[in-house]
């Protein structure tokens, strides 16, 4: 199949939990440059069902390299944690370009390892962090950058929900990518470094749990400090265990900047600016982010470009991830080595294409335990 005169990419998704059911499979349905084309999971029940549903074919995990080399461009990493290194390296080692979930893996030698075989085999590797194409974000950036605000001084973000007890995002230990940072606190993390433009240089940490079941494996919450050059901080709490939030101000000598929501795909961002006594505040209109990088990539393969977000910017992250965890364990301050020079999002990178409804799934609820 061909769009505008090219082909589309062919995608497998490689597993089918909550968000896939949700999100990403039915963002296919609005994608200028792919096509769904092979499902993959562990589950043979939601296997078959989500197969008849989209009228796609179903692969067990066992089945994974023979899904690849069904004319397979691509494939949709949206599995646990600590699964993300090994079905990438297995992609890219057939010969198949990835767009892997945040975070990109667990430690900071799975996400070189990840890197490593996208280099090996001439394949892209791309992390999804979808609100590198999202307006309202976008537009955030570049209020930071043409110094709207002053001098940028320090960033704060809150990010929580309510998460049942069997999810596997605390079932997980943290040593295998569970917990409130590997899920919710990468994209404060990613926040703050995209709006300051800069990667920090120590990292603190902090954990707290209430005495519950659901908290054995992996905490309730942290809350993180991180050091930027130029003297500035960005802090943020994380948490499995209170209501819902999502939001980050960004406060300059000038003025102030908040999004509220901030990290959202199921409804609009809002975003306000403050300078002075003047305000500003925009509402940004839900849209299908994920359709939005998944043409990204797309196009960054039919064009034989580099993405951004890469496997580089996937690392930054779970490099700070594992720096926070380690002051929290030792209860001292983490000192993070420079990284390479990266290319950062702009405006440039803003897709919109038209939100979807909300699907019915099969056997999968939120991380709140609400069935969609």
């Amino acid at each position: 199949m061909k769009s505008n005169g090219r082909r589309k990419i062919k995608y497998a998704v490689a597993g089918l939990g909550h968000l896939a059911q949700v999100a990403i499979l039915p963002a296919f349905e609005h994608c200028a440059h792919a096509e769904l084309a092979a499902l993959i999971s562990g589950d043979p029940e939601k296997e078959a069902k989500v197969s008849r549903k989209y009228r796609i074919k179903a692969y067990s995990y066992d089945q994974y390299e023979e899904c690849l080399a069904q004319g397979v461009d691509a494939v949709y990493i949206t599995l646990p944690n600590h699964l993300h290194r090994e079905f990438t390296v297995r992609a890219l080692d057939a010969g198949v370009h990835v767009l892997c979930e945040k975070p990109m893996a667990v430690t900071e030698e799975d996400c070189e390892a990840m890197i490593r075989a996208a280099e090996k085999n001439n394949r892209k590797l791309m992390i999804a962090y979808r609100l590198h194409f999202e307006k309202g974000n976008l537009e955030a950036i570049e209020t930071a950058r043409r110094g709207k605000l002053g001098d940028l001084r320090f960033f704060t973000s809150e990010f929580a929900q309510q998460v049942e007890k069997d999810n596997v995002r605390l079932t997980q230990p943290v040593e295998e990518g569970g917990g409130p940072v590997y899920d919710m606190g990468v994209y404060c993390i990613n926040a703050a470094r995209y709006l300051f433009g800069a990667e920090p240089t120590h990292a603190f940490g902090c954990s707290a749990s209430r005495d519950e079941t659901r908290f054995r494996n992996a905490e309730e919450m942290t809350t993180a400090v991180l050091k930027f050059p130029g003297e500035r901080t960005a802090t943020f709490t994380a948490s499995f265990g209170a209501a819902d939030i999502g939001r980050y101000t960004l406060v300059g000598t000038k003025g102030v900047l908040t999004a509220d929501p901030g990290y959202e795909y199921a409804e609009g961002i809002n975003v306000q600016v403050k300078v002075g006594e003047k305000t500003r505040t925009r509402k940004f209109r839900k849209r299908d982010q994920f359709a939005a990088e998944i043409d990204y990539f797309s196009d960054c393969i039919l064009k034989n470009k580099e993405p951004e977000p890469s496997g580089l910017e996937g690392l930054a992250d779970v490099r700070i991830v594992e720096a926070i965890y380690q002051s929290a364990d030792q209860q001292q301050i983490v000192a993070l080595p420079p990284l390479p020079e990266k290319r950062r999002p702009t405006l440039a990178q803003e897709i919109s294409r038209p939100a979807h409804g909300k699907p019915r799934t099969i056997k999968t609820a939120s991380p709140s335990g609400e069935a969609a």
